[in-house]
């Protein structure tokens, strides 16, 4: 049996959740070719943390961890089931970093905005793990591969973040084209995961002069790093959605295949 896919998502605007668009309606898509998992381990741009934490409450509340838009949006709920055993067992393939079982967290609309169109019956357990951006882009990589069992054991590792993720320069008109850097850096991007570049996926801030405007902070790109962390020596990477929002932001969105 192959293992689990192992799945990165651009999630863009929060609006994306609640509108039919080109995104709601490639991640509907998405949901009719990925197997069922057993669990989903999510790794948010939304949830940094102090060291490594995972969410272990049996009902993680859905966050809605935004201001400024439709009272539509806010009255989301996705009340996906958490999973602590699934909690443990990341603590224990972590070990011996320490891994904080928390239950100060739910699922953030990097995990819930994707996951009601992929799985809209929410009935898929969820657990999020916490991402420490003041760890270098090295360590998030050698994280996830420490989590390699969980594919074996029905898990669905998905990170969720943004290849480009300016909102400095963002144009918030719907029909936005997108800034030429965005495109610069979102090719080379793609082109790096086709070709296994990983060793300058990681050391990004130094192996292409554009990461700094392209990610001016580092949590919505470092959730790619789980999934080339997670990529097996005969799994190619494949571009499921390519497409940009905003001007400033790219869809681009990877599964192991």
């Amino acid at each position: 049996m192959r293992p689990m896919p192992t799945l990165f998502v651009g999630h863009g605007s929060p609006m994306n959740a609640i509108e039919d668009n080109d995104f709601s309606r490639a991640w509907r898509a998405l949901g009719t070719r990925l197997p069922r998992p057993r669990a989903i381990l999510c790794v948010s741009a939304h949830w940094e943390t102090a060291g490594v934490a995972v969410t272990a409450d049996a009902r993680p509340a859905t966050i809605h961890d935004f201001y400024g838009f439709p009272e539509a949006l806010y009255a989301v709920d996705y009340p996906a089931p958490g999973d602590a055993a699934l909690a443990r067992r990341v603590a224990a393939l972590l070990a011996p970093l320490p891994v904080r079982l928390a239950d100060d967290w739910g699922l953030d609309h990097g995990a819930w905005s994707v996951l009601r169109l992929i799985y809209p019956d929410a009935d898929v357990p969820v657990v999020q793990l916490g991402i420490d951006t003041t760890l270098p882009a090295a360590h998030h990589g050698a994280l996830a591969r420490h989590l390699a069992p969980l594919r074996d054991e029905g898990v669905l590792v998905m990170g969720s973040g943004n290849i480009v993720h300016n909102l400095y320069e963002v144009d918030w008109s719907q029909d936005a084209a997108p800034d030429l850097r965005t495109v610069d850096y979102d090719a080379w991007v793609r082109d790096a995961v086709a070709e296994g570049r990983h060793d300058e996926l990681i050391d990004y801030r130094r192996a292409n002069p554009i990461s700094g405007w392209a990610a001016p902070t580092a949590e919505h790109y470092l959730p790619l790093l789980y999934v080339l962390g997670l990529q097996g020596d005969d799994e190619r990477i494949e571009t499921v959605h390519e497409s940009f929002q905003n001007a400033t932001v790219s869809m681009r969105s990877f599964m192991t295949a």
